[in-house]
């Protein structure tokens, strides 16, 4: 499994440590051991988690900014949990309104050893932060006018959303509201994965 997660790496161009590359391979273990139970993921061979979520969500980190960074949605902490792993020094709030996978993250959590990441149970409109954040990721997210809308609050006046999507979302871009604008819309290769992958990254208007 190692291996093949170093391979995949490879394909990537993403630096790796081994301590982080072992710690990601025990993640897909702990997935795949409690997803018997708690259905946490559809996807059950453990090959096919490590393209569908662990390299689906790495390839996002080149483009993270800042240090505090919160992962709306995050299901069993995807992306959160793979980036917290090999950004030791960010912080990240992996959020989630389903108490089993919020259960699911601290048990990951507790077992990889990972300082940087908290788990809350909240939904996305009634979570209040203390300080802002850098950086709001989702990666599966209903739409990107819900995402916006849902977590307005979150961001920084200089931080960033962070939307992990599939085809290009022209329509949804075309509809992005006033005080918002798009930064990049960047291209994603995730080896041996089908299908397009882009990360669209919004800011709040510059006026």
């Amino acid at each position: 499994m190692l291996e093949r997660l170093q391979q995949l790496l490879a394909q990537s161009g993403l630096r790796v440590s081994q301590a982080q590359a072992e710690q990601l391979v025990e993640l897909v273990a702990l997935l795949n051991k409690w997803n018997k139970a708690y259905n946490l993921t559809s996807v059950r061979d453990p090959g096919a988690m490590l393209v569908r979520h662990i390299m689906d969500s790495l390839v996002v980190s080149p483009y993270l900014q800042g240090q505090r960074f919160i992962d709306v949605g995050t299901g069993p902490g995807l992306p959160g949990l793979p980036l917290a792993i090999i950004n030791p020094d960010k912080q990240f709030i992996l959020l989630d309104s389903l108490g089993k996978r919020i259960r699911f993250i601290r048990m990951a959590v507790h077992h990889l050893g990972l300082s940087n990441v908290e788990a809350v149970q909240s939904r996305v409109e009634d979570f209040q932060p203390e300080q802002k954040f850098d950086g709001v990721i989702s990666r599966a997210f209903a739409s990107l006018d819900d995402m916006l809308g849902w977590c307005a609050h979150l961001p920084t006046a200089e931080g960033q959303f962070l939307a992990l999507k599939g085809q290009y979302p022209e329509q949804e871009l075309a509809a992005l509201p006033a005080h918002l604008e798009l930064h990049r819309v960047y291209p994603l290769t995730v080896p041996e994965q089908e299908g397009d992958r882009h990360l669209v990254v919004i800011k709040q208007a510059s006026h």
